[in-house]
Order: structure tokens, then sequence, then C-alpha cells
């Protein structure tokens, strides 16, 4: 709707609200008080908070979403902030279609009426939603067990649905009023919430077994009955759950799991563009993972799909890929204790018990943390991987910043600033001190890839989500950065220019998703000129 708020030209007033806010959060020094200022602007006017997250995509995104998410998820509950999105409790059991409608019909009030109430492009025909019901085009959802590295935090994982659903409407352009972030509460094991007095969630410990997935069951189901090509992002799911539920909704609706499959493709992208660096070919990588949870598992899927694509056999690619846990190498020797997601990438190679013995045995090119364990990479370990590569790439991916296994600065120092870097939290950058050169670290954000994705989802009605499409938005991701981008140490595009990476992103995916037969495009767009047009058009 050309009178939508959020994406009319703005007036001589609405600048004045973006500069005056934009000043008051730059007077701010404390990272979870710029968090609250944000929140309260959402709340208080509503326009203005989307047009400065859309202006200074990279000043803000760091106050909304990670890394100061995290600690927002952890105080939640003691934070004087209105909740967004919509709580589905053990306690709903029989009535989760009821409180999603009313929450949608009347707690979301607030955001129509502060950004309009239409959404272009997303129709009530490409969501499914009845004639007349307003169209819910995403949900992000979590139950809270998993965030970051952070654990179980219950209730307070309702901040990572909120801080991610921003990121449709910043970087994709997804109208905001077709955004729904939902938290299964379903209890915590978390002692000290539990004894928290300001903690609101529910106060019994989690649901587990049929229970727990009774009332995820009936969360899918009500919400298929009344959204069926809503697209559902899992999000911050424990390693037990998270692979079976994905693996369970994939195929009855458009839904994907941000941690295994979002992870994965930002990743592969990182790698991809990290060979220009090397001049290295994919085939010939060894990939080493510390940590052997749900991203790792899917970065390391992803990336031996990349694999078979140069000619490999599915086995060799996996054989490309090494994990690390809690125990040591994974291996066939460990077979009968590995939980079912490791299996595949246990491989007949010599047991070793920590991170330098495996480096030293595999010899990797690439050294992958998704361990939550900060410091990780010490400076053995790094300088380890710097004496078998010339350009060792080395990807710190752990959020937030406090449980990354190194800082950029550490991995310049060690390496004699050779490194090939990204993680998975913001660093700044480093003058390298051989030649004074200013070095910029690669952040793998997430959000280079979900949003888009989601957004295609949306666009044609898709009826689910593969891993092809997180396969063709890695690769199309790694070909936009620049060759100068790349030598500054940039493995993606400037954050700034996010709506543009994004309208390239969701016009490949929109086409994979037409030509799969997974969904379909508006009438007269069919050429790649003419989905881009579309799309520029309808953010």
């Amino acid at each position: 709707n050309a009178s939508s708020a959020v994406r009319r030209a703005p007036s001589s007033r609405a600048m004045t609200a973006l500069r005056t806010a934009l000043d008051a959060f730059r007077a701010i020094a404390d990272p979870l008080e710029r968090y609250v200022f944000l929140r309260h602007l959402q709340r208080r006017d509503t326009s203005t908070f989307y047009r400065a997250l859309v202006a200074k995509p990279l000043e803000l995104m760091p106050f909304v979403y990670t890394p100061t998410v995290g600690e927002a998820c952890e105080r939640y509950h003691e934070l004087p902030t209105a909740v967004n999105g919509v709580y589905i409790t053990a306690d709903d059991a029989g009535r989760v279609g009821a409180k999603l409608r009313e929450h949608w019909t009347t707690e979301m009030a607030w955001l129509r009426e502060g950004v309009g109430a239409s959404a272009r492009g997303v129709s009530a025909r490409g969501t499914g939603a009845h004639a007349g019901e307003a169209p819910v085009a995403v949900a992000v959802v979590t139950d809270g067990e998993r965030i970051l590295g952070l654990g179980d935090l219950g209730a307070g994982g309702m901040g990572i649905s909120e801080g991610k659903i921003l990121l449709y409407t910043v970087c994709a352009g997804v109208h905001p009023t077709t955004c729904l972030p939902v938290c299964l509460d379903v209890g915590t094991n978390n002692e000290r919430l539990l004894k928290d007095p300001n903690y609101k969630g529910l106060r019994k410990e989690r649901l587990k077994g049929e229970a727990y997935d009774a009332l995820v069951d009936e969360f899918m189901r009500e919400l298929r009955a009344w959204q069926p090509r809503c697209l559902v992002q899992f999000e911050d799911f424990g390693n037990a759950n998270a692979f079976r539920i994905l693996e369970k909704y994939r195929t009855t609706g458009p839904c994907f799991n941000d941690d295994i499959q979002g992870t994965a493709a930002i990743t592969l992208a990182a790698l991809l563009s990290s060979l220009r660096v090397t001049r290295g070919e994919l085939a010939d990588q060894k990939i080493l993972f510390y940590g052997a949870g749900e991203a790792g598992v899917g970065i390391g899927e992803l990336i031996a799909m990349a694999m078979e694509k140069t000619g490999m056999t599915h086995n060799q690619a996996m054989e490309r890929c090494y994990f690390m846990d809690s125990k040591g190498l994974v291996c066939k020797s460990r077979l009968s204790g590995l939980q079912p997601h490791k299996v595949a990438f246990a491989h007949d190679v010599e047991y070793q018990p920590d991170l330098l013995s495996a480096i030293d045995a595999i010899k990797p090119t690439a050294l992958i943390g998704v361990s939550t364990i900060g410091g990780a990479f010490n400076e053995d370990v790094v300088k380890a991987m710097a004496a078998l590569n010339e350009r060792p790439i080395i990807f710190p991916l752990s959020n937030p910043t406090s449980k990354a296994e190194c800082t950029f600065e550490q991995a310049m120092r060690w390496t004699d600033g050779k490194v090939v870097f990204a993680s998975g939290s913001p660093f700044d950058p480093v003058t390298r001190q051989r030649d004074g050169v200013k070095v910029f670290p690669a952040q793998a954000n997430n959000a280079y890839v979900f949003p888009a994705l989601g957004y295609a989802a949306a666009l044609t009605g898709a009826s689910q989500v593969t891993d092809d499409l997180f396969l063709a938005a890695a690769e199309a991701l790694s070909k936009l950065t620049t060759d100068s981008e790349i030598d500054a140490g940039h493995l993606f595009p400037d954050m700034n220019a996010i709506r543009d990476v994004s309208v390239a992103l969701t016009a490949e995916i929109c086409e994979m998703i037409v030509a799969q037969g997974l969904g379909s495009a508006p009438r007269d767009v069919s050429t790649h000129a003419e989905w881009l047009f579309f799309i520029k058009a309808h953010i």
C-alpha cells in the first residue's frame, strides 16, 4: 500500500523525527539501555522506529538483535518493555488456535495503527489466509531452550523471536504487519529463573515427551489451518527437539530451522568467499568443526551438498567435514555412544582427544567454531592452523560475543594478519601490523539469508522450503561481494546495502521455487528482470 508509513517518501516532519530519534539513541552508552530505548520507540513512534532501522541497519541491528538481544533475553522479565509477540503456553492446550487469532486481531492493533494495515506483495492468496483476514507471512517461533549460547532462558526467549522478526522488515522489506513473533512457553529447567520473583513465564520444569510434542503439534496444526502458507522459522530449539521438529514439519508447509539451515547458508557463503582470497577449490577443503550441535551439523551437511556439485560422491563430500564434541573427535570408534545427528560424520579416522591433536591429525584448511566456548581458539590452536595454511580460514561463529571462540584481534595477531576470518558477533576492524592496512572482520550474520528466503516463500506461496534453496542463496550471496570488499576483509556485501542484497537473493530464490513447482509466480512475472522489478516495487 503506497500510503504505508514504512514505504512512502518521508516528509520533513518524519525526517526530523528520525534525526531526533537517532540523536537520542546515540547519546545512550549502555547497549541494553539502547535496546530498551528502541523497544520504547517501536511502540511510541512505530513508523520512525522502522524508518530508523531501514536507514541505519549496520548501526542499529546489533541493538535489536545480536549481540545485545542475548542480555535482553536473560533479563527479559525485568525490562520495562511491552511484549510484542504471542505466548503459547502449556496451559493453552486445546485453545491454541483461538489464542493465535485473538492476539493477531487485538494485540497487534498498535502495529497496524503505527505503520498501516495492508502489505503489498504478500496477499491472502500467497499465505492461504481466509478472505477478509490479514495475512501472516512469517512467524518466528522459539521454545526458549537454547537461546544463542546462553542456554535455557524459558519465556525470556520471546526476545529472540521479537528481534529476529524485525530483520524480515529491515533486510528484505517484509511488511511488519504480516510478521508474528511466537514463544512456546513449555516451562524451564533454569533454576535461576524459577526462583526469580520477576520471572513471568510458567514456573514448572519443561514439558517433554508426548506432552511437549502434543503442544507443538497443536500449534503447527492450528497455524496451518488458519494461515496455510505462513512461513515458520524455528529458532533456538534445543538439539533434542530441533532436528526432529524440522523433519516432522518440513514437508507439511513452508518452514525451516535458522540455527540449522540459515547458519549453514551464511557459513557456506563465507567459505566460498574465502576461497576467493585463498585461491583454493571447494573440493580441496577439509573443514574441522569445534562443536557438533545443530548449527555445526547443518553447516557440514550444506557444505557437503555444495561439494557434491563439484563431482564428489555424497560419502566423499561428507568425509571432508570433521567434528569435535565435548568428548573429542567424532569418529567411527565412538559410534555406539553418538547422538543420531552426529552419526553421518563419524568417519573411519583415529580418535583424537582435543582440538590441537585433531588439527595435527586432520590438517584442516578451515576451522569453524560452533561450541559456545569463549576463547576455545587459543594462541596454540590459531598458530597451528597458520602453520598448516598460508591463509588459514577461521570462523568463530558462537554468539553472543562472550561465547566467541576467539576475537578478530587475536586471530590477526596470532597469524601475522594472514587469517581469513568470519565471526557470529561483530568485532572492530584491526590495523595489520606488518603494513598498516586496516582490515575489517566479516560477520556471518544470518540476516543476509533468511529474510530474503522468507520473503521469497511468502511472495510465491511456497509449499515447502528445501535445502536446495539455502544452497542457492549461499552461492548467490558469495558472488555479490566485490573484489575490493574481499580485499578489505569483507566476505559479505555492506550491511547498509542489505535491501539491494535481499532483492537479488529474493529474485533468485523465487525463480527456483517456481521452477521446482513449490510455488507460483504473480501474473506477468516470468523472467529474472521481471522478478527484480516486482520485488523492488513491493518492498
